[in-house]
């Protein structure tokens, strides 16, 4: 129950109680809170009090709401990305490029949804590309999950003069991914070259991220070169700040 004589508005009483039962571990990650009804009972406070404390924990960052579904405790999802072999040859081979290797180094169950569909370049696009713009490109655009959670959105362009007549175009690309089509078809990755920034989210992105009030994001664009210096791909992705840990690797010789 709320101590009404403390000065403290209820809603904040109720924030506080709740956010040390998740803090304490007697709400879990992933757990699910009690419903409205159950917390109006054990509070003694309104449904629009027990609504005022919900949005205090979500605007933290504590929890995440599921249409139908209920209030979730937020899983505190860590992910490393570190730049030193996520996508040599080696690791692509063995189907452990980029998002897979983070995965199968932190621990968690990855997940991906994509959608395909081709767009003329706009300059942005065609000055990475090397394209002209307006030029037909394949677009692949995804969204990545850990454990469920969705960390990070990515959305790569090719010249559809590449891609056309390949797996790139299919959801399921195959082993090794998109790269590895790339190369059977002749088109050897020689290098690549990420560009990172920070900004706040757009609605859309905080929306799909899930991102509490203030959080912004880690953008990366990295564009992949062929042997010949030819760019191939250019991938968009925009991670949430709070989820990631960008770690760069490289020798001292």
């Amino acid at each position: 129950m709320v101590d009404r004589t403390s000065g403290v508005p209820a809603f904040r009483q109720v924030a506080a109680d709740l956010r040390e039962k998740i803090v304490s571990g007697q709400f879990a990650p992933g757990a699910k809170l009690p419903s409205e009804h159950e917390l109006v009972g054990t509070y003694g406070v309104s449904r629009p009090t027990i609504r005022e404390a919900v949005d205090v924990l979500r605007g933290e960052g504590l929890v995440t709401s599921e249409h139908g579904r209920g209030v979730f405790v937020r899983p505190p999802a860590s992910i490393q990305r570190v730049a030193r072999s996520r996508l040599s040859r080696d690791a692509r081979e063995r189907n452990r490029g980029a998002f897979l290797a983070d995965a199968a180094a932190g621990g968690f169950a990855p997940s991906t949804s994509v959608k395909i569909r081709f767009e003329p370049a706009g300059a942005r696009v065609a000055g990475h590309l090397a394209i002209d713009e307006g030029a037909e490109v394949t677009v692949r655009d995804r969204v990545m999950r850990a454990d469920g959670l969705v960390v990070q959105l990515a959305v790569s362009r090719l010249p559809r003069e590449l891609t056309r007549g390949t797996a790139i175009e299919d959801v399921d690309t195959g082993p090794g991914g998109t790269y590895a089509r790339l190369e059977e078809a002749g088109r050897s990755i020689g290098s690549f070259a990420e560009h990172v920034g920070a900004r706040m989210p757009t609605p859309a992105e905080a929306t799909q991220l899930q991102l509490a009030g203030g959080v912004p994001v880690i953008t990366v664009t990295r564009v992949a070169h062929g042997v010949d210096g030819t760019p191939l791909e250019m991938n968009d992705m925009v991670l949430a700040a709070d989820r990631y840990e960008l770690s760069y690797e490289w020798p001292a010789d």
